[in-house]
């Protein structure tokens, strides 16, 4: 039992026998900045949290003994910097343990960082001094307490754990996520309130973490992957040249069927020597889950995936968990979510997919930018603006071919924004650093369809329409130039505008046929998500992978697993 008879824990005597103080911390903004509180600055400028009068504990530690156990057992500067802020808000009041002793948060953190283990088969946060002080509380408790050094180090292990832990579940491996092409923005998670809430819970409490759904729902698939690994992994699925003649060859049959229960594409215990249609349908469901053509068939596609080793989707899901750590907490509840691998778009209403709709993205050579932006005007009947890029490569040369190439594409040529005429131009002369654009009116052909979608952004992307809608029927769907070409515009356009009871299809259709560019201004702006994940459980925990289309994934593994 703790007790009074610590008083070496005690800044000082009074403090230790005086009534509990108030103690306020309110979160700092940059306006009231103060360069001698720059690291707790920094560490709220993210949030507002305002912390209420309250006396943690009667058990107090000296800035001493922080300093005295850095000295011993190194830790990175910014864990460091956590702990030294975390203790001055509270006056260096403990939060492991109190006045009897350990307190519930204690193990409740243990299983935290047992499960993380296991789950991961990282041990990066393992520590052998935990795995002694914690084991020797549990058997011997007043003993142990009856040990001041014993007592200080396993309080400021515990928070010292915590927020390693804390940065690499929470906030994620890697540090600064621009470097891998990800370029949505994330307030810095506040894991101060965080250690907060769980030293202060009740026995039985559990702390609400700081992850968001998606990443829940992909780490139980983590653990169930991780288990049929342990279990002696997936089956072998053979190919052979006709996929009815499994009904011929029970082993092989046995296998397929095995294989399709384990991952849920087939739903019940189904060891009959038939290839059925609740066996053609169960293909295709994991036809489904991997973005492949749905034939039902065990097709050269469809087998590869198959047999690809059960530890390359274990670090794939490990890959994608790390990307829905950098993802903002903060979600609006209406959004569109755009995933590249998956070529879809979708949106969110109350938090929830509602609607989704094929897209085609950008190929390898132009790359659909990872970020966020906010959906501010529909444009009808919009010019296309030629890119730079563009025009160099494919509108110049084929001018110097043929010089009535504007006109057949419904294309016009403008120095500093006014259309000038073509023939006027020589175009020979001109090879880079040209002084005029290029712009195709609106119509049927124009690149960007009916309708185009702006989000102000600096990579010009945006999304649009198409004149063809035959690359959507596609699996795989890379060929535009960065911009995103949507399916079903008009659908997207009425969900956006849906709230103003003055558009509807009929009024946009009637605007469409003047062929006169038609801005419309939404109010308020509509998010949009352009994301990158080549794995996911869905709202109703189907799991699915994709192609890792640029290669982010390769990239990624290197950075957190050493190996592509």
């Amino acid at each position: 039992m703790l007790s009074r008879k610590f008083k070496p824990f005690c800044i000082n005597s009074l403090h230790f026998y005086k009534p509990p103080f108030v103690l306020i911390v309110l979160a700092l903004l940059s306006t009231f900045s103060c360069k001698s509180n720059k690291a707790v600055q920094e560490e709220f400028l993210s949030e507002t949290v305002i912390y209420q009068a309250q006396n943690y504990t009667d058990l107090v530690l000296d800035s001493v003994h922080i300093q005295s156990y850095f000295q011993a057992h190194p830790a990175p500067a910014s864990i460091v910097n956590d702990v030294q802020v975390f203790y001055s808000r509270r006056n260096y009041q403990f939060a492991w343990f109190n006045k009897t002793g350990i307190s519930p948060a204690a193990p409740n953190f243990i299983s935290l960082l047992e499960s993380y283990k296991n789950d991961f088969e990282d041990k990066s946060l393992h520590d052998a001094d935990l795995d002694t002080l914690f084991p020797a509380l549990l058997s011997d408790e007043k003993s142990f307490l009856k040990n001041l050094d014993h007592v200080v180090n396993l309080e400021l292990l515990l928070t010292t754990q915590f927020f390693k832990y804390a940065h690499k579940v929470y906030g994620g491996t890697i540090d600064n996520p621009l470097d891998l092409n990800w370029f949505i923005p994330s307030k810095k998670k506040n894991f101060q309130t965080l250690l907060d809430t769980l030293v202060s819970l009740s026995e039985g409490q559990k702390i609400q973490e700081p992850i968001n759904p998606y990443y829940l729902r992909l780490k139980d698939k983590l653990i169930q992957y991780r288990q049929i690994e342990k279990d002696g992994g997936l089956p072998l699925v053979r190919p052979l040249k006709e996929a009815k003649s499994y009904k011929d060859s029970l082993e092989l049959l046995l296998n397929l069927k095995t294989y399709l229960y384990l991952l849920g594409d087939l739903r019940t215990t189904d060891l009959t020597k038939y290839y059925d249609d609740s066996t053609a349908k169960s293909i295709a469901h994991f036809q489904h889950r991997f973005g492949l053509k749905e034939t039902g068939e065990l097709d050269k596609a469809t087998l590869f995936e198959m047999n690809q080793p059960i530890s390359l989707r274990i670090k794939q899901m490990m890959l994608n968990m790390e990307r829905l750590r950098w993802l903002p907490l903060d979600i609006e509840n209406k959004y569109i979510l755009v995933n590249i691998p998956a070529f879809k778009l979708y949106i969110f209403d109350s938090s929830k997919p509602v609607e989704s709709m094929n897209v085609v993205v950008g190929k390898e050579a132009t790359k659909t930018i990872i970020f966020k932006g906010k959906i501010s005007s529909i444009i009808i009947n919009p010019y296309w603006e030629v890119p730079y890029s563009i025009a160099k490569k494919e509108i110049l040369p084929h001018l110097k071919r043929n010089r009535h190439y504007l006109q057949s594409n419904n294309m016009e040529v403008l120095i500093n924004n006014v259309v000038v005429n073509p023939h006027s131009i020589k175009w020979r002369r001109y090879s880079n650093n040209f002084p005029f654009t290029f712009r195709q009116k609106p119509g049927l052909d124009n690149a960007l369809g009916k309708i185009k979608f702006l989000f102000p952004n600096n990579y010009n992307i945006y999304l649009h329409d198409a004149p063809s809608k035959h690359l959507f029927d596609r699996s795989k769907r890379a060929f535009s130039h960065g911009c995103i070409r949507v399916a079903e515009p008009y659908k997207l356009a009425l969900y956006i505008l849906k709230a103003d009871t003055t558009w509807n299809r009929e009024r946009i259709d009637s605007i469409m046929t003047e062929n006169i560019p038609y801005p419309i201004s939404i109010k308020p702006t509509f998010p949009v998500y352009i994301a990158y994940f080549t794995t996911w459980a869905d709202s109703k925990g189907v799991l699915h992978f994709r192609e890792d289309l640029y290669d982010f994934d390769k990239k990624l593994s290197k950075e957190i697993f050493g190996t592509e």
